[in-house]
């Protein structure tokens, strides 16, 4: 793919490889800055194993799973399910970066270094699933392989700008979905191991915003249609989990992830960081895409605050129900 910049004094063409070279030093510089604050964690410290026994199968003294064993929520299982089953695309996800970011230089051992942090999450949350009998163990395995069996293609693999755009975004909105499955999961050894996963979301989204306003300095009006694009389609990686509707909309009702979490939590933390609607200088395109995406949120804020209405009158029905009870 090639995109051209106005703004850097000549008619000089940028192309997915220019900018990947001229963004190296930006992710050498948050590479290392990533380095010295994350802090190591052990996925087997988080999982109460003490509660684990067999299932059946194999072990003759297996136990087959009942929903009255596990101690989380409704709304609590159905987001692990679909958080886990998110986290379980890892493969897939290595493979789109590796292949649009590369494996040398700096790139490459962030590329590396993400997906190691990244594969900690599915290790200890399935571990956590398993040994706590939180969800239905053939279910989630038979979900695990018709997800992964189906592939996954990014919608932003056509553009290093648009990719970066949507992992700045994405990586919050996955470090809010954890944080708010955690609190609504009704255990606390769930809420703490999803508050640790949710640490490393948050240091994920730091090192791609930064490097996202790195890209704004150097092509302000193609990273500003790259970040207006990603914010009107955004959606989950996720997307493509069986039955991942209904979930979705069982995890608004619940306020694990709806769309005033997705307005309020990650889109306008990122947008009022990077400061993208206060942008000036920018061309015509640049321009267009900055007002096309004002207009978007303040639509998308309306639509929020109609959900707010609909939750709080379904939350008052509900009470009123409890109280004939």
């Amino acid at each position: 793919m090639t995109i051209a910049s106005p703004h850097l004094g000549s008619p000089s063409v940028w192309t997915d490889a220019r900018l990947l070279y001229a963004l190296e030093e930006v992710v050498e510089k948050e590479l290392n800055r990533h380095l010295q604050v994350a802090k190591d964690w052990m996925p087997h410290e988080y999982v109460p194993f003490s509660d684990a026994r067999n299932f059946p199968g194999f072990f003759e003294d297996g136990e087959a799973w009942d929903k009255e064993q596990s101690k989380v929520t409704e709304v609590g299982r159905i987001a692990l399910v679909v958080n886990l089953l998110t986290e379980d695309n890892l493969p897939s996800y290595h493979h789109e970066i590796a292949t649009l970011f590369g494996r040398d230089g700096a790139w490459g051992t962030w590329v590396h270094r993400w997906t190691a942090e990244e594969g900690r999450h599915g290790i200890v949350m399935r571990d956590y699933l398993l040994a706590s009998r939180a969800v239905d163990p053939d279910k989630l395995e038979q979900f695990r392989m018709a997800h992964m069996s189906e592939g996954f293609e990014s919608d932003n693999r056509h553009s290093m700008l648009h990719s970066i755009a949507y992992v700045a975004f994405q990586e919050l909105a996955t470090r809010i979905s954890h944080r708010n499955t955690g609190h609504q999961s009704g255990d606390p050894v769930c809420d703490r191991m999803l508050a640790r996963i949710a640490t490393d979301e948050n240091l994920h989204m730091v090192f791609y915003r930064n490097l996202l306003k790195s890209a704004f300095e150097l092509a302000p009006d193609l990273t500003m249609q790259a970040v207006r694009d990603v914010v009107v389609n955004f959606r989950m990686p996720g997307h493509g989990i069986p039955g991942f509707e209904r979930a979705a909309a069982q995890m608004a009702i619940g306020e694990v992830y709806n769309l005033r979490i997705h307005h309020d939590d990650v889109l306008q933390p990122v947008l009022r960081f990077l400061k993208v609607l206060e942008i000036d200088g920018l061309g015509p395109e640049g321009i267009k895409a900055q007002e096309e995406l004002g207009l978007f949120m303040g639509g998308l804020d309306a639509e929020a605050a109609k959900f707010d209405e609909k939750l709080a009158a379904r939350k008052a029905r509900m009470a009123a129900r409890a109280g004939q009870s």
